[in-house]
């Protein structure tokens, strides 16, 4: 479903956690006559995503696994009003969320699941699942800020592709450099929305107005975020494998047409463009394409082989946890 409201030329920057992050229109020109689409499927994923956290918390119920366990001394239920929903103790989960057992029932990624047991499906439904409260406020406001703008701009069946794709990268690089513990979230969704903003800016090179602002904002902000992945209990490696298959998605998804090529047919025809896209955008479209393709082939084989990408590089390692005087990266 689409509008009539003319796209805005400038943008700004929302908060996620203390980082920021850009409204994708930032720094646009755009046609007059450009629709914007109305925004369905970001709110309907929030909603999706809030709707599963509470079936996981109604799955953990807390009060019954902490009169169960015999590790249960001193410890108890955190929110006990909320009954069946109430969040395991603080010294289990400070994120105020369900046990790592339950996590793992409901679809969480653990590399013996999906490479020895068969559960590659665990590739997807990991995106879904959230390690708390604090987890799931913090992607889904993410989310509205980045993915709404990001939808308008380009319709639903694009954001919603490049969503999951990403989702899906991010867990297979995660999946091939993690076997001793189990991941969750939509982070690397996330961050394939951030890519996927950084390659549009690049393949729609000349319909910015402040290139070089944008440019630079946008590398700030995706930089941040990849340093917050540096701290222990991050997942980096799904943030960068979301990233990277966002950003090569970008180049083959969110192409704009040149400047004029809406408004060809008012034109006298010996002025109508004949490309509607210039030849670099059609370069940048097929390379992508061709790394997109190799690196998800070769990332799939990897992982269905049992290969621990961590004993292949061993200074990877540092791309997930940089151990300081302050914490270990051992577990």
């Amino acid at each position: 479903m689409m509008n009539n409201r003319d796209l805005e030329r400038g943008g700004g920057t929302k908060s996620r956690n203390g980082t920021s992050y850009p409204q994708p229109t930032s720094a646009y020109y755009v046609e007059n006559s450009e629709s914007q689409w109305t925004s369905w499927l970001v709110p309907m994923i929030v909603v999706a995503n809030v709707a599963m956290f509470i079936v996981i918390m109604f799955v953990n119920n807390c009060p019954n696994n902490i009169s169960d366990s015999f590790n249960s001394r001193g410890r108890k239920c955190v929110a006990r009003f909320l009954g069946r929903l109430s969040f395991q103790p603080l010294q289990e989960n400070p994120l105020f969320g369900p046990s790592s057992n339950t996590l793992q029932k409901l679809g969480a990624l653990e590399w013996n699941k999906v490479v020895n047991e068969h559960e590659g499906w665990r590739l997807l439904t990991c995106i879904w699942l959230h390690a708390g409260v604090v987890h799931l406020l913090a992607n889904m406001l993410s989310l509205v800020f980045i993915g709404i703008r990001l939808e308008q701009q380009f319709g639903f069946v694009r954001v919603g592709v490049i969503y999951l794709l990403s989702g899906m990268g991010g867990s297979v690089l995660s999946c091939l450099f993690i076997q001793r513990s189990i991941s969750v979230g939509a982070s690397g969704a996330l961050f394939g929305l951030l890519g996927a903003m950084l390659s549009e800016l690049l393949t729609n090179w000349t319909i910015y107005t402040n290139k070089a602002a944008a440019l630079f904002t946008l590398i700030i902000i995706i930089a941040i975020n990849l340093a917050v992945g540096l701290l222990p209990h991050v997942d980096n490696y799904a943030h960068i494998g979301g990233f990277m298959s966002g950003f090569l998605l970008g180049f083959v998804l969110l192409l704009r047409p040149q400047f004029g090529w809406i408004e060809r047919q008012h034109l006298p025809a010996e002025a109508r463009l004949k490309s509607k896209f210039k030849v670099y955008q059609y370069v940048l479209l097929l390379i992508a394409s061709i790394l997109l393709i190799v690196g998800v082939t070769v990332g799939l084989v990897m992982l269905f082989r049992g290969v621990k990408a961590n004993e292949h590089c061993s200074w990877c390692r540092y791309l997930s946890c940089l151990r300081t005087s302050r914490w270990s990266c051992d577990n």
